[in-house]
């Protein structure tokens, strides 16, 4: 049989959504077939105020109470043989016992194939948005239009249903976008309700909830108290080193640990030489305020610059920028360990959007792109904490505000660990570096200046590896391209290009343009994610 991309191309490890103390009863629990979304959905449900629970398929036997169960979605074709699929016998046992049940997308389809209906590859895929249409009524569609827009990404397609099973939605393409059976208490969706592209997909989750009879009694609480007590738990009088950027994720977590243990944590602040105009001087000065008193800066600019300068290749910029920052870290654990014996951890601000980019969530992993911290070689001396790895973007920004720290932190846009060097198309040179730092410079004054920052996830240049003819003074130029990148989200998992006023383009295309030597175009990015990434490596 032939395989085919999703688009969906990862898996996620057995983990338990840990915020707090919670009750091992009134839980939805949510069966990982490979969906990149399988995180989100546990999310969502946590959002509505039920504890919810991961499990790999391979684990679904152990299942044992729950009052809901959601099959997530996934990469591969249910009619191949080594697709992840669950036993009938297991379905039927969870029928029994009357636990409702609802399939996503790959989950829809594989409970159709189990239970004797046909699922056959499509003439034509669906993939983006497209319009719902609700053929019958039905508590999962309760109190919905009978037409939204909702997100699909399948080839595959649910052809014939199993008996007693009826169709309740339809698309242009899927004729089968959704079924249920009211007496087995089964649902199933072809499109993927858990992502913020679905209109109403948080009430239809929050309608099979209500049909499940799920008590709406979990709440996030008092996160920074829990983490800071689990931290002390785990570090008792040990120190821990902290590699620090200035971005949301890493000072978050620097302030959460300097809580926890107070001057046992020793801050490494390195300059890569790919960081934005002035900001070593500014991260410095943000660590000192915020009363951090063991800091460690290392200017290893040269060293990161010469590694990489010949490199064109993003994956292997990646993993060079990763290896190289290991080893100045290293450098730094290793002084400190000579003079503090009870030096045992280092620590690192993972969230989970960058594990499941990385590939770094479970046994089948398709990698999108590596992320620094995630590939980075461990330090062989030091145990690794990543207290924020289950969290996404907006999530760590809550606990940085229950935190107590300055808005400048908690609302600051992302920026990537390895800086500039993703933000640089092709091989980096001395001339595309000093583009990219002033083009940045003028994109953050004016996106300020404007009031859009604020409004926007991010909002970046990108200095293409390519030339394009121009006029300058009367005469041919021939000079480097950039391109404006703008989205809209507000986890980083999906992402729309922001439509951003007419005139604010131009002013940043004018001054761009105008200011820096060796640009004579800028160019607007309009492409989504997916297909795109928000980065363009």
């Amino acid at each position: 049989m032939t395989k085919y991309n999703y688009g969906y191309n990862l898996t996620i490890e057995s983990y338990i959504v840990f915020l707090g103390s919670m009750p091992m009863i009134n839980r939805a629990v949510i069966v990982d077939f490979g969906s990149q979304y399988t995180h989100l959905i546990a999310r969502r449900i946590r959002e509505l105020m039920v504890y919810s629970e991961i499990v790999p398929f391979w684990d679904a036997d152990k299942i044992s109470e729950a009052e809901a169960i959601i099959l997530s979605g996934g990469p591969m074709s249910v009619y191949d043989e080594d697709s992840p699929k669950i036993s009938r016998d297991l379905l039927e046992s969870w029928i029994k016992r009357g636990i409702p049940i609802l399939g996503i997308c790959y989950g829809h389809q594989l409970l159709a194939h189990i239970l004797g209906g046909k699922v056959e590859k499509g003439a034509q895929g669906e993939y983006g948005p497209t319009y719902l249409e609700i053929v019958k009524d039905s508590p999962l569609f309760n109190g919905l239009p009978r037409q939204f827009k909702v997100w699909m990404n399948h080839r595959d397609s649910v052809y014939s249903l199993p008996r007693g099973f009826h169709v309740v939605a339809r698309t242009k393409d899927t004729p089968i976008a959704a079924f249920e059976n009211l007496d087995l208490k089964i649902f199933g969706v072809q499109f993927h309700p858990e992502v913020e592209h679905t209109e109403n997909g948080i009430k239809i989750l929050d309608n099979f909830l209500s049909f499940c009879g799920c008590k709406r009694d979990w709440k996030i609480e008092n996160l920074a108290e829990k983490k800071i007590k689990e931290l002390r738990r785990r570090i008792g009088d040990a120190r821990v080193i902290v590699a620090v950027s200035g971005g949301v994720d890493s000072t978050t977590l620097a302030y959460l640990l300097k809580k926890a243990i107070g001057n046992n944590l020793h801050v490494v602040f390195i300059n890569t030489g790919f960081l934005r105009e002035h900001e070593p001087e500014e991260t410095l000065k943000l660590l000192r305020d915020l009363g951090f008193e063991n800091i460690e800066y290392v200017d290893a600019s040269e060293r990161f610059i010469k590694e990489i300068a010949n490199i064109s290749d993003p994956e292997e910029k990646r993993q060079i920028f990763a290896r190289v920052y290991a080893g100045v870290l290293e450098e730094v654990a290793k002084n400190l360990v000579s003079r503090y014996q009870n030096l045992r951890y280092f620590a690192q601000g993972t969230i989970y959007p960058d594990r499941i980019e990385s590939a770094a969530t479970g046994a089948r992993p398709s990698k999108i792109k590596s992320h620094h911290n995630v590939v980075m070689p461990t330090i062989e001396m030091l145990e690794k904490l990543e207290p924020l790895a289950d969290l996404y973007k907006d999530e760590v920004r809550k606990l940085a505000k229950e935190l107590g720290l300055p808005e400048c932190v908690y609302k600051k846009q992302p920026f990537p660990g390895p800086g500039l060097l993703v933000r640089i198309l092709g091989k980096v040179t001395p001339e595309k570096l000093e583009i990219c730092r002033k083009a940045h410079r003028i994109v953050e004054e004016e996106a300020n200046k404007w009031g859009l920052a604020s409004t926007l996830w991010q909002i970046f240049p990108v200095v293409l590896n390519s030339k394009s003819t121009g006029i300058k003074g009367d005469a041919r130029a021939y000079e480097y391209i950039v391109a404006i990148r703008a989205v809209i989200s507000s986890d980083g998992m999906t992402a729309d290009a922001a439509r951003l006023p007419w005139e604010f383009l131009e002013t940043i295309a004018r001054r761009i343009t105008g200011e820096i030597p060796g640009v004579c175009r800028v160019l607007y990015d309009i492409t989504s994610k997916p297909p795109a990434t928000i980065e363009f490596e």
